[in-house]
C-alpha cells in the first residue's frame, strides 16, 4: 500500500499559526484604487439564470470592511490596480480580502500578478480538499487543507501573498508590480465546469452557489510592501522612467528630481497638464489610445488601455 502524505498548510484566523491579516493591521500601508470586473455566471452549469449583479466595481476600493463586496460569480474576474505599485521585499507583499462568514464556508480563487497590465503569472496553488462528494453551497472546508488561494480566511482576514514565490518568471518584475488579478475557482468536482490547482487536483469548493451574490466576493487587496514605503532611492542622474506601458488607471514616474506636472497631448493635439502626486499621475479620464508624455524635457509614448 503506498503511503499519501498530504502537507497541512496555516490554520483558520485566531489559530496559531494562521497566516491571517487583520482589515485594520498596521502592516497594510495603502488600498486598491482602481478595479476592472468580468462577471461570471451565477451557475455556470445553468447560464440562463445568468451573471451575477451584486455590487460593482467601486466596492473593490479602499480598506477591507469599509465598502460592500462585489461577487466574481463562477469564473470572473477582477483587475485592481493601486496608487503606487508594489515591491518585493522580505515577507508577504500583499493580501487579498473575502467576505466568507464563517471559518469554514469558504469560496476560493486564484491570483495572478502583472508588471505590465497585459502579462499575468499566478502563484501556485493548492487544495487537498476531498473530491468524492461535491461541496454544496452550504459545504465546509478546512484551511489547513489551502494554499496560495484567495478566500481561505473569513470575513475582516485577508490571505497574503509573497512576490518572492514568483522570482526568475520571464516578463514579470517583481519589484514593480502594477496590477493583481483575482480569479473565480469555480469549485465543481464535474471536470466540464471545475478548475484544477497548480498541480492539477480538482479544487472543490462551495458550488453551485447560483445566486446574484455567487461565487468569489471580492472585498478588498491591500498592499505591505509598496514603493512608497520601501525606502528605495532614485538614481542621481537625470534619467526618467514612466510605467507601466501600456496603462489603465494610474502611470508612476522615476526622476532624479523631484517633479510636480506632466503633460500629456493626443494624437489630435490636444493637452493636459496633470499634477504629479509622490510620483502617480492619474489618467482614468483619458480614453484608450495612444498619448505622448512630456516630462523634464523629455517626450514618451504612452498607451492607455
Amino acid at each position: 500500500m503506498q503511503l499519501v502524505v498530504k502537507a497541512q498548510f496555516a490554520p483558520a484566523a485566531g489559530i496559531v499559526g494562521t497566516t491571517a491579516i487583520a482589515a485594520d493591521s498596521s502592516i497594510v500601508k495603502y488600498w486598491a484604487s482602481s478595479c476592472i470586473i468580468k462577471r461570471g455566471w451565477q451557475d455556470i452549469s445553468d447560464t440562463l439564470l445568468g451573471l451575477t449583479s451584486a455590487g460593482d466595481d467601486s466596492f473593490a476600493l479602499g480598506k477591507a470592511m469599509y465598502n460592500p463586496t462585489v461577487s466574481l460569480g463562477d469564473g470572473g474576474y477582477a483587475i485592481v490596480q493601486f496608487p503606487y505599485m508594489i515591491t518585493n521585499n522580505n515577507g508577504y507583499d500583499f493580501v487579498v480580502f473575502e467576505n466568507a462568514f464563517i471559518d469554514s464556508f469558504l469560496e476560493l480563487a486564484f491570483v495572478e500578478v502583472s508588471s505590465d497590465g497585459i502579462n499575468f503569472f499566478r502563484f501556485n496553488s493548492i487544495c487537498n480538499t476531498d473530491t468524492l462528494i461535491q461541496l454544496s453551497n452550504a459545504g465546509l472546508t478546512d484551511a489547513t487543507k489551502l494554499n496560495n488561494l484567495a478566500g481561505k480566511y473569513k470575513v475582516g482576514f485577508g490571505v497574503p501573498f509573497d512576490l518572492e514565490e514568483l522570482k526568475g518568471q520571464p516578463g514579470l518584475d517583481i519589484e514593480r508590480i502594477t496590477h493583481v488579478k483575482i480569479i473565480d475557482v469555480i469549485g465543481s468536482i464535474d471536470p466540464q465546469y471545475g478548475t484544477r490547482d497548480s498541480r492539477g487536483h480538482t479544487i472543490n469548493d462551495p458550488w453551485p452557489t447560483p445566486f446574484a451574490s455567487g461565487g468569489f466576493d471580492l472585498d478588498a487587496v491591500g498592499v505591505i510592501h509598496g514603493y512608497i514605503n520601501t525606502g528605495l532611492s532614485h538614481t542621481s542622474s537625470n534619467t526618467l522612467s514612466i510605467f507601466p506601458n501600456p496603462a489603465q488607471s494610474y502611470i508612476y514616474i522615476e526622476h532624479s528630481n523631484h517633479l510636480n506636472q506632466v503633460a500629456i497631448s493626443n494624437m489630435l493635439g490636444e493637452s493636459w497638464i496633470k499634477n504629479i502626486d509622490h510620483g502617480t499621475v492619474s489618467i482614468e479620464d483619458l480614453r484608450e489610445g495612444i498619448y505622448i508624455i512630456s516630462v523634464a524635457n523629455q517626450n514618451f509614448k504612452l498607451i492607455k488601455n
